[in-house]
């Protein structure tokens, strides 16, 4: 099943481990290359957060790291956005619409699915801080450093994996530029 290949959920650590010292270690080179750590920008165009993209041999391991008090607690949509542009702070609108690169809808959960920008939600605990890790067969680190670079969005809301166009996410309330 494409769905089942393409995007797992390796590690939600949101509302149990909060801090980088109940986490492993940060990750290290691998044979597909090194891992490029990029900061997530919040709406005031100050830090929420690091994301570390570490490639794999079929695709791209995330992990999300906010210390408290980065987002409102909850479960939020996560995304991998077109362009890596997360100037416009207020809306994060230049980063573009999700990465697509076929005939295909929104959704992890949609039928007719899914685009190479979904991931799974991740959860933000009571304090405002969250840890996790996912995984996407969908594209790799080398496809989302092209020459527009690419964005992880997190979203106001949780991504209910069917609705179109964004699984009704909400706001963009997070954003992180990946570039070479």
């Amino acid at each position: 099943m494409r769905l089942a290949a393409g995007i797992a959920l390796v590690a939600l650590l949101g509302a149990c481990a909060t801090s980088e010292q109940e986490l492993p270690q940060t990750m290290q080179a691998t044979e597909a290359g090194p891992p490029t750590e990029v900061s997530i920008m919040g709406n005031s165009g100050a830090e929420i957060g690091k994301a570390t993209f570490t490639p794999a041999p079929q695709g791209v391991l995330i992990r999300i790291l906010v210390p408290a008090g980065g987002l409102s607690p909850g479960w939020h949509g996560t995304h991998l956005h077109m362009v890596g542009d997360c100037s416009n702070t207020a809306k994060f609108q230049h980063a573009g619409g999700h990465i697509q690169t076929g005939n295909t809808n929104h959704g992890l959960l949609y039928i007719h699915g899914l685009e190479n920008g979904d991931l799974p939600n991740i959860s933000v605990a009571g304090d405002g801080s969250a840890a996790a890790e996912l995984f996407t067969s969908l594209i790799t680190l080398s496809q989302l450093q092209d020459a527009n670079g690419s964005a992880l969005v997190i979203h106001a809301n949780a991504d209910d994996h069917v609705s179109q166009p964004i699984g009704n996410a909400g706001d963009r309330v997070g954003c992180a530029v990946v570039k070479n």
